[in-house]
């Protein structure tokens, strides 16, 4: 297989095990849920690098499906390269934009995407799968980053999705007509292994879009929410009239007043005769047969064709005005909702660390509300808007906007998260030698937050003995002192084993080492899980 050089490659190789452990700090007030827990859906504040290393300890294998999208590099999307890498090198990259006048922008781009790419395959389940967006500017090189990441054997498809650019003339003038305008963007597909599956999904036939309502006479290959409204029983969820609607109802009431005096006349007749209706329809029966859904009108095998690749009912992007949301380029809920529905069951995880305006969480959101699933989303954004802008818009879907004009969006998706942000790093170093050892009560709540996912409540503490809180399976202890001379000396012993509340929960015991046999531990129903070493690895409970 043929490998990507770049420069910089093999200092980043492995740079994901030297990024440390952080903290995951709950910020109660910016959620929805009445407790943080991390087995919620999360919103995560922070840089993506080390969010995702900080939820390796709870999600290592469990994530089902992984959507990003990362920045294209096109040159002028003011993204930096700000991990801190050990080299003179990349140290001097640091904080500086990559413009499309910088000659090392592609390598920068690369060494940003491969440690990221490790942890995330890191965190997907052994039947999980990867999309990721992207477009020409960097698609070739993240294919060979991710046949090399994630096995070439892994690739699954390259999917195509239509860009509505009413702009797209301009730019082959602006090119210098040397070459066209893009008309797609990719999602490339990657699984974690051969055991992952897509669901299959079918659409209908084209004399089965032609029946339900799928003409171009009268459905308009744009996408505005403003123009998707009730006409003779039919409200698309994707797409729009061609009409606005005052126009689209004088239209329909000119036809029905023309057809009472003549003879029940067709409105495909009546076009052809008038043009008054401006080809916005052709015939009413078409409209008025079935129940229309618009694009997500999945159909039996039997009735339609199996999806392709080729998804040019899709648009890339879309306008968030209608939820009152302002973010330039947001990818679109039905884009996002389609490769969940392919690739998840009712009760998936599902991980975005590029999360922007938070698609990803309306996405799963909506997909719930439709099939009545119970997916769980986790969304990782560092811009200052992640309060203001990602977790508002998850806040206004999921709440209900009363403003909107879709039905789900006015009542509400439901649902609620909790926030997190990135705390100080943990590192096994400083507290070997002491050089930077947290309090006990900063070592309890990280420990009891990586171990059970719950919400660690610093008054529940006992440190007399030991205790640091309950979760839902376990007894939780911490036998710590931020004293590099008393934790040589700190362990779990059998006097320590006696103390421990006796009764049938198990005990999670975290300590520096401990002086009991296997078959002791079991009779006082004890995990043990020695520090600094074993808080930074995925517990199985």
């Amino acid at each position: 297989m043929p490998f990507l050089h770049f420069k910089g490659k093999y200092l980043v190789e492995n740079h994901h095990l030297s990024v440390p452990f952080h903290e995951l700090v709950p910020v109660r007030s910016k959620g929805l849920s009445k407790k943080a827990s991390l087995h919620d859906n999360l919103i995560i504040q922070g840089d993506n690098l080390a969010a995702l290393k900080a939820l390796m300890p709870t999600y290592h294998g469990k994530v089902k499906c992984i959507y990003i999208d990362p920045p294209y590099n096109t040159g002028n999307e003011g993204w930096a390269y700000n991990d801190k890498v050990n080299s003179p090198m990349m140290r001097d990259w640091l904080g500086k934009v990559v413009d499309s006048d910088d000659l090392t922008r592609h390598d920068k781009w690369c060494c940003m995407m491969w440690p990221r790419l490790q942890l995330l395959r890191e965190l997907l389940a052994e039947d999980g799968v990867i999309f990721v967006s992207i477009d020409d500017n960097e698609a070739h090189r993240l294919r060979m980053l991710m046949d090399e990441i994630f096995g070439e054997d892994n690739f699954r498809n390259e999917i195509s999705v239509r860009r509505y650019d009413k702009n797209i003339s301009r730019q082959f003038i602006d090119k210098g007509m040397k070459s066209l305008a893009v008309g797609y963007e990719r999602v490339l597909a990657y699984a974690k292994s051969d055991k992952t599956l897509f669901n299959p999904i079918y659409r209908p036939a084209k004399e089965e879009r032609q029946k339900k309502g799928y003409w171009k006479g009268f459905w308009n290959a744009a996408d505005r929410p403003t123009m998707r409204y009730n006409l003779l029983g039919v409200k698309p969820t994707q797409g729009q009239w061609k009409w606005k609607e005052s126009e689209a109802i004088k239209a329909v009431k000119n036809y029905q007043e023309y057809q009472s005096s003549n003879d029940n006349i067709s409105l495909e007749t009546y076009w052809r005769k008038t043009g008054k209706t401006k080809n916005f329809i052709r015939r009413r029966e078409e409209l008025t047969k079935g129940k229309n859904k618009g694009v997500e009108h999945w159909v039996a095998p039997s009735e339609g064709v199996l999806l392709s690749s080729n998804w040019e009912d899709v648009l890339a992007s879309e306008n968030l005005a209608n939820i009152g949301i302002d973010f330039d380029s947001p990818k679109r809920v039905d884009l996002i909702k389609r490769l969940v529905m392919m690739a998840t069951e009712n009760n998936s995880v599902v991980l975005d660390s590029f999360a922007g305006s938070g698609t990803t969480a309306h996405a799963v959101l909506a997909q719930n509300k439709e099939d009545g699933g119970n997916r769980r989303f986790i969304l990782v954004e560092c811009e200052d808007y992640v309060d203001s802008l990602t977790a508002k818009r998850v806040r206004r879907v999921a709440k209900g906007i009363p403003s909107a004009k879709d039905e789900a969006l006015k009542t509400g998706l439901g649902g609620a998260f909790s926030y997190f942000k990135l705390g100080s790093p943990l590192r096994q170093r400083s507290i070997l030698d002491g050089s930077r050892m947290p309090s006990y009560e900063e070592l309890a709540a990280y420990v009891f937050f990586t171990a059970t996912g719950e919400e660690f409540e610093p008054e529940k503490i006992r440190k007399d003995k030991w205790f640091i809180g309950k979760s839902r399976s376990y007894d939780v202890f911490l036998i710590y002192e931020p004293d590099i001379n008393a934790i040589k000396e700190l362990a779990l012993s059998s006097e320590t084993a006696r103390k421990l509340p006796r009764g049938k929960r198990k005990k999670l015991v975290f300590a520096p080492s401990k002086y009991l046999s296997r078959e002791v531990l079991h009779k006082h129903r004890i995990a043990f899980l020695q520090l600094p070493f074993q808080i930074y690895e995925p517990f199985r409970a």
